[in-house]
């Protein structure tokens, strides 16, 4: 049977080569319909949700005892771990290839299985366990070293030697579409002396990736690059939605807080890790030489054109502010797992890892409106002599991220939020 990422693979719905979902990504979600309100798995193909449950009622799909995609995350299916995720993957494929006429010629269940895109409610597609954020773009660390602490002291002295990290809420993750109302928290700006409470004023956003970990391990334990990799299900387009005023005066000592604890946005769909297989490459050289336990033996980078655009409340059309890859991360998605547990921390399935801002060597790729206003000295120029520092409200921001294949692309359709005023 040709494997899932085999570049001829064709379904037999019609799939336009700019989008996001040929035969070749298969992510996975969580949807429900009009029809059908109760939130359950499914795959998206085309402008097409296929229904997993359908498939697994009708048994089309064996993934072990009946009901895994029944529900309203994808954590039972990714507890049963990456050997049943390859199988699974494999039997979709076959289901929707064009030349395979067990799905193509049933035409009963197409209508039961197959719902139009448009129909489709998406919702979390997993329950969070718990939400870590890391600061992983060399590019983005030194921009901002820069600003605050001058050229000569961009980087501190542990960055180049591990992932920094901290602790985020994973009760305040969202799925794309959901609104964001401004936070508020304590503010003092340098010309005054003390403290005061009122809503942000400098929001931003910030360009990531997430990493969803779909196996568990031990407490007092640590990975290999093996099992890290193994334990990754799949990546979602992340939003870690942040507030500067607020972080400038509470992150010393211990760093971010409420500054970030208000909002992070994910997009819908799981692009799983084996389709992003054929895009992996070499991350940058890194040195100093890490540490033995955060050493890797191949690459584990990966090519994803990421792309940012705002559009100002009353506007009618976004406008691209951000361009840039993946490929960029100074430190890969394999070490920040390693990382993470080798204290002895313990994952679980669902735990969710950003990746930081994803930001490039060039202005244009910056990933976060603190650097592409540098601190808000620059501000961007929009259409209709608009201009922005900081987000406002009504403004939404849009990303998008894809791997572009030989006449196919393996995307990740899109994360989406709308600010709010604070209460």
């Amino acid at each position: 049977m040709p494997h899932p990422n085999d570049p001829s693979l064709r379904s037999f719905i019609d799939v336009d080569p700019a989008s996001d979902f040929p035969i070749q990504n298969l992510p996975y979600g969580v949807f429900s319909t009009d029809a059908n309100p109760t939130p359950r798995v499914g795959v998206a193909i085309g402008n097409y949700v296929l229904d997993l449950w359908e498939l697994e009622q009708d048994s089309r799909l064996d993934v072990g005892a009946l009901g895994v995609f029944s529900g309203p995350s994808l954590n039972p299916f990714m507890a049963l771990g990456p050997k049943v995720w390859a199988r699974t993957r494999a039997r979709i494929s076959e289901l929707l290839r064009a030349d395979h006429p067990e799905l193509r010629d049933n035409e009963e269940l197409r209508k039961q299985a197959l719902v139009p895109m448009r129909d489709a409610r998406l919702h979390m597609p997993f329950a969070v366990s718990g939400y870590t954020d890391f600061y992983s773009s060399r590019e983005h660390a030194t921009n901002v070293g820069v600003m605050f602490r001058g050229k000569d002291n961009a980087l501190q002295p542990n960055w180049l030697h591990m992932p920094i990290a901290y602790n985020g809420r994973a009760s305040t993750v969202v799925v794309s579409g959901t609104s964001v109302k401004r936070p508020r928290g304590q503010l003092k700006p340098p010309n005054v002396d003390l403290p005061s409470f009122g809503p942000c004023k400098r929001l931003d956003f910030e360009l990531e990736m997430g990493v969803v970990v779909g196996q568990p391990s031990a407490m007092g334990g640590m990975l290999s690059e093996q099992q890290a990799e193994e334990m990754i299900f799949g990546f979602v387009l992340l939003n870690d939605w942040s507030a500067r005023d607020i972080q400038q005066w509470e992150y010393v000592p211990l760093g971010p807080f409420l500054a970030k604890a208000f909002a992070t946005s994910i997009s819908p769909w799981v692009v799983t890790r084996e389709a992003l297989e054929p895009f992996r490459l070499k991350g940058p050289e890194q040195e100093p030489v890490p540490l033995d336990y955060l050493k890797q033996a191949k690459p584990q980078n990966y090519s994803i054109e990421l792309d940012v655009s705002l559009r100002p409340g009353g506007a009618n059309a976004p406008t691209g502010i951000s361009r840039t890859n993946f490929k960029y991360m100074y430190w890969s998605s394999v070490q920040q797992l390693m990382h993470h547990a080798s204290s002895g921390c313990a994952m679980n399935v669902g735990d969710l890892l950003g990746s930081g801002t994803i930001s490039g060597p060039e202005k244009n790729q910056r990933g976060s409106l603190l650097e592409i206003s540098w601190n808000g000295t620059e501000p961007v120029e929009l259409p209709g002599g608009i201009k922005r520092s900081f987000l406002e409200d009504g403004d939404s921001l849009v990303m998008r991220g894809w791997c572009q294949g030989n006449g196919y692309r393996v995307g990740f359709g899109a994360v989406e939020g709308t600010i709010l005023a604070a209460e």
